[in-house]
């Protein structure tokens, strides 16, 4: 009878152990905090289309224009010409335009940057550690406009007009 109790013992300390393990594992997920305005843009380095590295702080003193998008987004398909349109006038004013695709293949990718013509860095993300961990971006697109200090001025979680993208890059060029 000893060894019964003894066994019992064991098997429920070791059972209560597993159970507390698991309701460790599963309510202790990491929060990613959702960016607000105000907020210092994280730094990431993603690779371009070319296999370059690209940081956002190698844009430090100029303003970003960051835009989050996707090839199967119709948003994201109607303002990217509009970015396109404006991109090479503001980044003679001091206005980088990064666009970072979320997760999709260097194929699906370099088919929309041929079919729209983007000539301004086009970055993947393609284990979503920027876009979900760093930014917490949810909706396509998400643009988030950065200043020169690297402070985020402004989150935009939707499609832009032409007019409200060239706002938004005037927006943040540098003094």
């Amino acid at each position: 009878m000893d060894k019964k109790k003894k066994r019992l013992i064991i098997r429920g300390a070791i059972l209560l152990i597993l159970t507390a393990a698991i309701i460790f594992a599963l309510t202790s997920k990491k929060e990613t905090k959702v960016l607000a305005v105000g907020d210092k843009a994280p730094n990431f380095e993603l690779l371009d289309m070319n296999g370059e590295k690209v940081k956002l702080s190698d844009y430090e003193g100029q303003g970003v224009f960051l835009n989050f998008w996707g090839t199967w987004c119709p948003p994201c398909k109607k303002e990217m010409p509009y970015i396109e349109k404006h991109a090479k006038e503001f980044t003679k004013k001091g206005v980088q335009v990064l666009s970072v695709n979320i997760g999709e293949s260097e194929f699906k990718v370099n088919t929309f940057i041929d079919q729209y013509g983007l000539t301004f860095p086009v970055l993947i993300d393609k284990n979503k550690s920027v876009s979900r961990n760093s930014y917490n971006v949810v909706p396509l697109p998400t643009t988030m406009l950065i200043d020169e200090n690297g402070v985020i001025k402004q989150i935009v979680t939707r499609e832009m007009s032409e007019a409200e993208i060239v706002s938004l890059m005037e927006s943040i060029q540098p003094e």
